[in-house]
């Protein structure tokens, strides 16, 4: 059975912890910015603090909240990081104080995470839906990195090296979407959300065989 369903009455509503995760290029960002826009009453993004540099078109406060690493530690040190992770030499967090403002005014809260971040959520917060995104091969997620032209190709390929690594924790979440299509990985999405995703749990023997060819 689904592990969750999301409640119609504001009055008995629970707000859920989303926590999704996927290797580089799997299209992770492009899928949560999806359902964002369909469905923005029903949701609060969590902006994650970054110390890389941002890319062309990423704005400040908007994709992430970019920081140097002296700003980054004093925000460890004091608790502030509900999970973080170092990724290619930068470091990833997610503000403790923002999840929980949201989840107290009863917002729905997704996250953008790698896996290692969350495993340090579902530590702190386990009643949290975990979702990760799989790319439908090894050569799509190539193609996807290199068309994306935002990496020198020394990282593309530093990327795909770690991405089987990644593709490997897949069983430690609640849900797993493979990405081969944008319109049917959303449609995915959404019956997770409404509760009608039993056949998207990662104990689904059915996608579990899926996903065993994908990893061979």
């Amino acid at each position: 059975m689904s592990k969750f369903r999301m409640s119609s009455n504001k009055e008995n509503l629970t707000a859920n912890l989303f926590v999704f995760a996927a290797p580089s290029g799997a299209g992770k960002t492009t899928l949560v910015h999806a359902l964002m826009a369909q469905r923005e009453k029903d949701f609060s993004f969590s902006i994650s603090y970054t110390t890389r540099k941002p890319r062309p078109n990423e704005l400040n406060g908007i994709d992430y909240l970019f920081i140097d690493i002296e700003k980054f530690m004093s925000l460890k040190e004091s608790g502030e990081l509900l999970e973080h992770a170092e990724v290619f030499g930068n470091y990833y967090a997610t503000s403790r104080s923002q999840v929980e403002e949201h989840l107290s005014n009863k917002r729905n809260v997704i996250l953008e995470i790698d896996w290692q971040g969350a495993q340090q959520v579902r530590k702190s917060m386990p009643k949290c839906i975990s979702i990760f995104i799989m790319p439908p091969n090894i050569a799509e997620l190539s193609r996807r990195l290199r068309e994306r032209r935002t990496d020198k190709p020394e990282v593309i390929e530093r990327r795909l090296k770690n991405a089987k690594e990644d593709m490997s924790h897949w069983d430690e979440f609640d849900y797993v979407v493979i990405n081969e299509n944008l319109k049917e990985a959303i449609i995915d999405l959404e019956s997770i959300i409404d509760g009608s995703g039993d056949a998207l749990l990662s104990s689904n023997k059915t996608l579990r065989r899926r996903l065993g060819k994908i990893l061979k």
